[in-house]
Order: structure tokens, then sequence, then C-alpha cells
């Protein structure tokens, strides 16, 4: 998102502060209340759910400007995955109490905020949909198109792809070498392009 979710001005209005956050360190863990509100100011955060082994699975990357964990702040319910910072990274967060009053008393923001949450969860569940699939095409093209959506609002323009071998195979469940073989199957028959090791889609 190339805005801010809440402006910054209005959270700073309404007590919010800023934290900095080293790469590496957790946010908030999967399975704990929720607090704040947050809002990612300069850098890149990763939401993951880890198993019993150790694996992380990548639910997605939080950009600049956008918000993230909100789920426990609407229903009481605990974070539903692991936050880590990707990046050394900048933080705005405003308590959950005054969160809420914020959106009771500004219904532009709370419709904003709405409708923001009902295009995750669509997104989310089309990617289910796909993930879902056992073609390893279907899954890589998937991430690769949601990126390029979330990051390229110019529909025929090609968008390097910020995401390495790695974190593509975290988000599917593949193994690095299906999604390094995925890739260039995909670019030897013309669905994206590489440039000096980068992919473009």
């Amino acid at each position: 998102m190339s805005n801010p979710m809440i402006d910054i001005d209005v959270l700073l209005c309404w007590g919010a502060t800023y934290k900095t956050i080293r790469k590496g360190e957790i946010i908030f863990h999967e399975g704990t209340q929720g607090r704040y509100y947050y809002q990612l100011v300069e850098g890149r955060v990763k939401w993951v759910n880890v198993d019993d082994s150790g694996k992380e699975f990548i639910q997605k990357f939080v950009d600049e400007g956008e918000s993230f964990g909100e789920l426990p702040l609407l229903d009481d319910g605990t974070f539903v995955a692991t936050a880590i910072a990707d990046e050394d990274s900048l933080l705005i967060r405003l308590p959950k109490e005054i969160f809420l009053q914020l959106l009771r008393e500004n219904p532009v923001i709370h419709f904003n905020f709405t409708r923001l949450m009902t295009e995750r969860l669509r997104q989310k569940f089309i990617i289910l949909k796909e993930l879902a699939s056992q073609d390893p095409k279907r899954k890589v093209f998937t991430i690769l198109n949601l990126y390029k959506k979330e990051h390229c609002p110019i529909e025929n323009e090609a968008q390097k792809i910020g995401l390495t071998r790695q974190e593509i195979a975290d988000m599917t469940g593949l193994r690095v070498e299906t999604v390094i073989r995925t890739i260039r199957n995909l670019y030897e028959n013309g669905s994206l392009r590489i440039e000096k090791g980068k992919v473009y889609c």
C-alpha cells in the first residue's frame, strides 16, 4: 500500500507512540493477546506460523504504511501468527482501547478499515484456493501475481518481485528447489522474465 491505513498525524493525536524494532526481533507471538494497533512506518515485517519442527510458513509480508495484527483488537481472540521484523523497522502503535474509541468516533476511518479487512479476507480465500492445488506453477504464480497486485498499480507494467526463492517456498509450502525449477519453467514459457537473477512479473 502506498498510503498509510490511518494517517500518522491522526494516530499521534490519539496518543500513538513510535517503536524501533531490530531485524529478527519478535513484535508479538502467535497465541498471545493483542494490546496494540500496529502500523509499519519504515522497514518490513513478516507474519509467520511455525510448526513443531521449527519450519516457518510465511503468511504475509507487511510493507511500509500497512497495518497488521488487527484481529485480536476486534474479536478479543489471540494473534493467529507471529510478527517478526524482517529488517530494521519503525512502528507506530496505539493501545487497543484507544484504537477502538478512534473507530467509534470516526465513521470514515471505521469504514475504510472494515473495507481493508474485507479485501484481505477475500485475498486469503483466493490464496487458499490456489495453494490447495497440487500444481507448483499455480502456487508460485499466485504468490507472484499477488505481490505484483500489491506493489504495482499499473496493470501491464512489469514489476520486480521483491521476494527470494526461499521466501516464496515458505509462502507456498514448496521446497526451494521446486520453486527454482518452477520459476525457470515460467520464464521459459514466457509467463515472467528474469534479469540478473531478479524476477519480473
